[in-house]
């Protein structure tokens, strides 16, 4: 199943015995399987029902509430999300924030009080900001995780009816088929061909076939052949089981912290983590060579630590996980009212960066609504007995639905009496056979076996063709035959299945043996069209910088056909046949230059995902089926719609609402908007504060006092944080929706070092304004260049948050408004009540213009600065291409 990536291998080569708590209810004295009783894979099925207080019709509705109240919801781990006030006291484990608690109590112990109150606070003031978006981010996710809710077939008050897994609880009676997650650890009550991959738990790539019976105490869990256990997921076939533990009671919760999910680091989480790796080194440099220095400077020990210890404070945008989460959260409500439920949230990110999706046709690139069109002799002649057989044989099944069986129910036919006929067995589906049988027995006791799937499958089985003059025996012209009418008609955009007949006389049981020496009897044939606007749809997602690649099951001529309608290359194919035969590298070469992958199995899709991703590219992968989940795995970003069976879902990082290529389309904008956002609040914080940080550390050794002081570093920190709490909703350019992007620590560092070497001219140009014009006093000194500090990061603002001209972009009115709140209070603070608090003193009016015109000259050539800078990253960019494609060609040409 590729659970690789997600699931380490856990070694069970010792029999593990889990607490299992199966309660007699009713009964007064509580009894519970334990190993001394016999587990209960080894208790005999009447038995362990007896045991469970329940029968093989399923419990009553009010006695599953009554054993839900008792158990607990069928969840291995805990669900009760974490309270405000657990939220609110992780704010403090923030290494910044314990930095600044040292530095309260630093002054606290020297006796400087209102040093220690003004750092409180504005510690308080932060961990308060930080907590409401993290809290309200986590409540919002908490939501959106609600609607895509997993659910079961399970037997109550004696019928099948639809329940959240979580609701489950020991004795319930299940329904499985293929593709279903198994809910619960139980033991089978009726199987048919039913195999289970538990590779979640035991690390086992091919599926397990599993049987009613009753296996040893102590039998290891890959010898437990009649029980099924939480996490795995059917391959094929169906079954009945018995849930007998749930939730933190099951094999998969007494691994579960070796089996917590994987998932790798996204290129958006290791772009983070670099970037807390250069912020920490230049903190730490700043913080020991400003320290130092002050003290050679003959300073007091105290003030030049907190003054140090501020500098590094006030250089890290603290708030960057909380922006983080509000924007990824703000990201992902947006997505979900377009269609897009996110399962991960930085998968947000993945998705914003695809540059290829990888796509089946189905209900995609299709209308997904598929009409039954033909029902064909062996002579392509209209039969009644087709369709009365293709319609025995899909409405009668069990197994795995799906839309061709739906197609066949649901078309037009007089005279099909179903009803003349009783369902005798049946052979279910599976991914190797690729068919499916029926039995059925009519009026006169003569058992049909109906066999129905691909065309070359169905051959495979028969020995007969039934034609016009009887039955014949399938020889060469009559294969050629039916090859030439299978290559029409998949060539006309037709899916064709072929469906074959025998019949037989007195037996009891059937199985796959049995499906030898049929008659081919005809054709299926289905229409599925291109779906309305989906040409248009391609074409956006090409004007986004994403390449689509076809990946279907299907058979190639029907798959050209459909590119050919929908604007795709059809000439370059490649098939599964074609695929098995070729080489890592020799796949690696192909993949690039190939748009149709044709007649493919799921483990090739794996495989061609690998490839692609292997050449640079970033992956997306849509698929709703069994056969698409190892693809789901190994993209790096997994998509699945809503109505996709359950191993496809839970593969899944992406839900689409809506099986749409439109949705995702929407759903790529929003992710690069979320994207986009994040990367404003880190520009912005790391030039700005990057700049002036500089300045305080060379000012501080120049000037016979502290440019600021550290409360004063604290506060300007806190205010110019305010505003970049809106940036989540900041509206995004159109422009930088046109490309993937990713995440460039190269490019951060770049970009702090150029607009924050600005900063620092204009800090300069400030000191110079300040001593050899308004010749200020250290009072004076400190609360000019405090309001013009916050000034230019609020200037910077408007000017990084776009690509364009600042006044050609608007930004959202809740960013505009907040940076103009905070800038009217820059300008009043000095005049406020509290001022002197700070150290602050009023501003002579001249003093405050000229802040305001260095200000505006700082926003000028701010703005000049980031047109030669996007300049130059446009140009290198334009390079790098160049040489990557270069280096692929001849790499290619060398294969």
């Amino acid at each position: 199943m590729g659970v690789r990536r997600r699931y380490p291998h856990v070694d069970r080569r010792e029999p593990h015995q889990p607490l299992h708590v199966v309660l007699m209810i009713g009964e007064p004295d509580q009894q519970s399987v334990s190993p001394e009783d016999g587990a209960y894979w080894s208790i005999e099925t009447n038995d362990l029902l007896r045991r469970l207080a329940t029968s093989v019709s399923g419990l009553a509705s009010s006695e599953a509430a009554s054993r839900l109240a008792k158990f607990g919801r069928n969840t291995p781990v805990s669900t009760s999300s974490a309270s405000a006030l657990a939220v609110f006291a992780r704010q403090f484990r923030s290494p910044l924030v314990l930095i600044l608690i040292f530095a309260a109590c630093v002054s606290a112990f020297v006796g400087d009080g209102q040093e220690a109150v003004i750092i409180g606070a504005i510690v308080l003031a932060s961990c308060v900001l930080s907590f409401t978006q993290e809290y309200g981010a986590s409540r919002a996710t908490e939501a959106l995780k609600q609607r895509i809710s997993r659910k079961a077939i399970v037997l109550r008050d004696g019928a099948e009816c639809s329940v959240a897994a979580e609701d489950i609880v020991p004795g319930d009676v299940i329904r499985l088929s293929a593709g279903n997650l198994i809910p619960v650890d139980g033991i089978i009550l009726d199987a048919r061909d039913f195999n289970v991959s538990e590779a979640v738990l035991t690390g086992e790539t091919f599926p397990a076939v599993k049987t009613t019976g009753r296996s040893a105490p102590d039998a290891a869990l890959t010898q437990r052949t009649n029980a099924v256990f939480t996490g795995t997921s059917v391959r094929s076939g169906t079954a009945t089981v018995l849930a007998a533990a749930t939730g933190t009671r099951t094999e998969f919760a007494s691994i579960a912290a070796a089996l917590e999910r994987q998932i790798p680091e996204t290129g958006f989480a290791r772009g983070i983590r670099l970037f807390g790796y250069l912020m920490t080194e230049i903190m730490l440099a700043i913080v020991i060579l400003v320290f130092f220095a002050n003290l050679m400077l003959h300073r007091p020990l105290i003030e030049s630590l907190l003054f140090s210890l501020a500098l590094a404070v006030g250089l890290t945008p603290e708030l960057l996980p909380a922006i983080i989460s509000v924007t990824l959260a703000r990201g992902a409500r947006t997505m979900a009212a377009d269609g897009v439920i996110v399962r991960r949230l930085d998968a947000i990110e993945n998705l914003g960066s695809m540059d290829l999706l990888c796509t089946d046709k189905t209900g995609t690139l299709t209308e997904g609504v598929i009409h039954l069109d033909g029902w064909l002799d062996v002579d392509g002649n209209p039969s009644t007995d087709i369709l009365l057989w293709g319609r025995l044989n899909a409405t009668l099944q069990t197994g795995l639905k799906n839309p061709l069986d739906e197609a066949i129910a649901g078309a037009p036919g007089e005279g099909v009496a179903l009803a003349a006929f009783t369902k005798v067995d049946e052979i279910p589906y599976d991914f190797i056979r690729k068919r499916l049988s029926v039995v059925v027995r009519n009026k006169d006791a003569e058992d049909l076996l109906i066999t129905k799937g691909a065309v070359q499958n169905v051959l495979e089985t028969c020995g007969f063709v039934r034609t016009a003059k009887g039955l014949e025996p399938l020889n060469e012209v009559h294969r050629a035959a039916i090859d030439e009418k299978f290559r029409r008609w998949s060539a006309d955009g037709y899916r064709v299945l072929g469906l074959a007949i025998r019949r037989f006389e007195g037996q009891k049981t059937f199985s796959r043996k049995d499906e030898i020496d049929l008659a081919f009897a005809g054709f299926l044939l289905f229409l599925d069209p291109p779906k309305k606007g989906v040409k248009e749809t391609l074409a956006e997602l090409a004007q986004r910088g994403i390449a689509v690649k076809v990946i279907s099951g299907d058979n190639r001529y029907v798959a050209a056909h459909l590119a050919q309608a929908i604007g795709l290359r059809a000439d370059r194919i490649m098939t599964g046949e074609e695929l098995s035969k070729l080489t890592k590298s020799a796949l690696f070469a192909g993949v690039q230059h190939t748009d149709l992958f044709v007649e493919i199995d799921p483990n090739q899709k794996e495989r061609i995902v690998q490839a692609l991703r292997s050449r640079g590219r970033v992956v997306g992968y849509l698929g709703d089926g069994i056969n698409d989940a190892p693809a789901l795995h190994e993209a790096d970003i997994g998509i699945s719609v809503d109505s996709a069976v359950d191993v496809a879902r839970e593969a899944a990082d992406i839900i689409l609402l809506k099986q749409d290529l439109g949705v995702l389309v929407r759903g790529v904008d929003d992710g690069r908007k979320t994207f986009a956002n994040t990367m404003k609040y880190i520009s912005i914080t790391t030039s700005a504060n990057f700049g002036n940080m500089i300045s305080m550390a060379v000012a501080s050794l120049f000037l016979p006092f502290l440019p600021l002081l550290a409360k004063q570093i604290l506060l300007n920190n806190f205010l110019s944080d305010v505003p970049s709490l809106a940036i989540a909703s900041d509206n995004v350019d159109p422009d930088q929706l046109h490309r993937p992007r990713h995440w460039d620590i190269r490019f951060v560092r770049r970009f702090m070092i150029s607009f924050g070497l600005v900063s620092s001219l204009f800090d300069f140009a400030t000191f110079t304004f300040l001593l050899s014009f308004a010749h200020a006093t250290e009072a004076a000194f400190q609360t000019a260049w405090f309001v013009e500090s916050l000034l230019t990061e609020l200037a910077i603002v408007l000017i990084v948050r776009t690509h364009r001209a600042f006044w050609a972009s608007r930004p959202s009115p809740l960013l505009a408004w907040l940076t103009l709140a905070v800038a009217i209070v820059a300008i009043m603070i000095p005049y406020l009540p509290f001022a002197a608090w700070f150290g602050f003193v009023p501003l002579p009016l001249p003093v405050l213009a000229g802040l305001v015109a260095i200000t505006a000259l700082y926003l000028l050539a701010s703005e000049a600065t980031k047109r030669w800078f996007f300049g130059q990253e446009s140009r290198a960019r334009k390079t790098s291409l160049a040489s990557q494609r270069s280096f692929l060609d001849r790499l290619v040409a060398k294969v």
